[in-house]
């Protein structure tokens, strides 16, 4: 979506709303699509005393699966997406502000940046997911297996050791 901010930036005070759904569907995390249902963005473009700011929240659900035990997880999230928005940057090095060509801001690719920035380098079912055993593939969150935890080969003469 692309906002045409000339009204903004020329009246103080005006404000612009921000209603529209994104469409994620193609974008891969991980080897996965995981975003099933568009990206609803709301907010709106306004104007305080001659600063031009984004103030908007994107509110999404992803479906993937747990990083340690592979569960199906399904997760809500919310995702705030605030910038200033200039016209001209007499500093080249403030990172922290948009700088606008035209006065055209393309919302898609603000809010995409966003959301990608914002989530998570790990995806868990729960904080405490114990994940799989190496050897036999039981999920640890729902039953112990029997198996023997194999020994390091660096210490097996140590072990050897302990036996005797």
């Amino acid at each position: 979506m692309i906002l045409e901010l000339e009204p903004v930036f020329n009246n103080i005070g005006f404000s612009l709303d921000i209603s529209y759904e994104l469409d994620l569907s193609r974008a891969e995390l991980n080897a996965a699509y995981p975003f099933k249902s568009p990206v609803r963005v709301s907010g709106r473009a306004v104007n305080n005393a001659g600063v031009v700011s984004v103030e908007a929240a994107a509110s999404f659900d992803m479906s993937l699966e747990c990083d340690r035990c592979a569960v199906p997880i399904t997760k809500h999230s919310e995702v705030p997406v605030r910038h200033v928005l200039v016209t001209e940057l007499n500093d080249d090095t403030n990172d922290e502000l948009i700088l606008l060509e035209g006065m055209r801001l393309d919302l898609d690719k603000l809010v995409t940046d966003d959301i990608f920035l914002s989530l998570p380098s790990k995806f868990l079912c729960s904080d405490d997911c114990r994940g799989v055993c190496p050897q036999c593939g039981q999920n640890l969150n729902v039953s112990q297996c029997s198996c023997r935890k194999p020994v390091d080969p660096r210490l097996e003469a140590l072990k050897q050791l302990l036996d005797n």
